[in-house]
């Protein structure tokens, strides 16, 4: 009974919330690195503020670091299609967590800086969450199609 098997069939609310949760904070904790990462490469100063994240003025066209927030989305959207791999297992499910956290993100940037205006902003969200579904559903198919060891062998 120790073992939790991603094939159960139930209705498990605190396994969802905990699988959102961790989702939220590693998209978060990852967008930032990235933020952090490009910023330095450009010789910019590496701070990431809640206006990086949370403004979808950061990422229009006419901010001068708008192509570091736009990379950094990109590149969160491809780390996240691994995220998806390791939380949530199931290729299924992919879809109904990405857009969750692209839906709280909304909701967080609303609550930030206003509802997002910018075209920018929903070109850059759109595309990730499409990018970092499909990865993340490739991905969990390719692990869900494992064989599975009948033998072990030492």
């Amino acid at each position: 009974m120790g073992m939790v098997s991603f094939y159960t069939s139930g209705f498990d609310p605190a396994l969802i919330i905990g699988q959102i949760f961790a989702m939220q904070a590693l998209m978060y904790i990852s967008l930032g690195a990235w933020l952090l990462l490009l910023s330095g490469l450009a010789g910019r100063p590496a701070t990431v503020g809640l206006e990086q994240i949370f403004s979808h003025r950061s990422i229009q066209l006419a901010y001068s670091g708008s192509w570091i927030s736009s990379s950094a989305c990109f590149l969160n959207a491809v780390t996240g299609g691994c995220f998806l791999c390791v939380v949530v297992e199931r290729a299924k499910k992919c879809l109904d967590f990405t857009a969750t956290v692209h839906v709280l993100h909304l909701c967080g940037c609303a609550l930030y800086d206003g509802f997002p205006g910018s075209w920018e902003w929903w070109v850059i969200n759109f595309t990730s969450l499409v990018v970092m579904s499909l990865l993340g559903e490739y991905l969990c198919m390719r692990r869900e199609m494992q064989d599975i060891p009948l033998f072990y062998r030492r």
